[in-house]
């Protein structure tokens, strides 16, 4: 007779191959907040290095998985309809570090940045964003000035002053129910708004620039300062605020140009 082994029960959860398929995939801090979680900061000394890809697409010249989120992301670009789709899962663009595609290029002196952004899928996070992004590096603690439009209609304009620095920013809810902070713009308003967004970096200034309902783009709220040593980092990017999910955002008519005042 042969005799068999019985391994303890906490060694058989272990091992179960249903347990490694449904265990998360990111810690516990980078869950978005639901009734009975509540998302957090990452510890101090949590970072990723970038995953990039030196492949041009589009305008840019390479194309980077920021923080190198625990799914990877992905883009692609249509000439016909000049429309950049970048899918990309990550907790957020946000706090002392970020985790979001990017698709780049390097400059130095004045910017001029804009793009139309659309979600295809309706039913995604809230808090998902498309983020028009000057950083430093690739690093994703990098110093950076960002806007975002986020999938719920909020638009912001943010920055990182210095490495591990926590981003702070200026939120805008058009027509928001429920004051700030929370709240968003109402759903029967989502689809007019904000559907073109740009950043303007001219010296050490960094402004938004926002389009509601299809005028021409001007200058919304004031600028921040923010000093970045060139060449820096220019480009579109996307997060879906879900660490180990993926969604997808499309930004078409981009104006990524090497002076300021082309923001249109």
């Amino acid at each position: 007779m042969i005799a068999t082994r019985l391994l303890p029960a906490c060694l058989l959860a272990v091992a179960s191959p249903l347990a490694a398929q449904t265990a998360p995939l990111a810690p516990d801090w980078a869950y978005p907040d639901t009734p009975t979680h509540h998302q957090v900061a990452p510890p101090p000394d949590f970072h990723r290095p970038p995953t990039t890809e030196h492949r041009p697409i589009g305008a840019f010249t390479g194309q980077t998985d920021v923080g190198s989120a625990v799914v990877r992301g992905s883009s692609s670009y249509d000439p016909a309809t000049r429309t950049y789709r970048i899918t990309s899962a990550g907790y957020n663009v946000w706090y002392t570090r970020d985790e979001f595609r990017y698709l780049w290029k390097q400059m130095a002196g004045d910017v001029s940045l804009a793009a139309d952004i659309a979600y295809p899928d309706p039913n995604g996070y809230g808090d998902r964003k498309a983020v028009l992004v000057i950083r430093q590096s690739l690093d994703d603690d990098s110093p950076e000035a960002l806007v975002a439009l986020h999938g719920a209609g909020m638009i912001h304009l943010a920055y990182r002053g210095a490495p591990g620095i926590r981003i702070k920013d200026m939120e805008y809810r058009i027509g928001s129910r429920g004051g700030l902070p929370g709240g968003k713009s109402p759903d029967s308003l989502v689809p007019a708004i904000a559907k073109r967004i740009g950043i303007e970096k001219k010296g050490d200034s960094f402004q938004l620039f926002v389009s509601l309902l299809g005028e021409p783009m001007h200058a919304w709220g004031p600028p921040i300062t923010l000093h970045l040593n060139g060449p820096f980092y220019v480009g579109i990017g996307f997060c879906s605020h879900l660490p180990d999910k993926l969604d997808t955002a499309l930004l078409s008519n981009v104006v990524v140009e090497n002076r300021a005042g082309r923001v249109r």
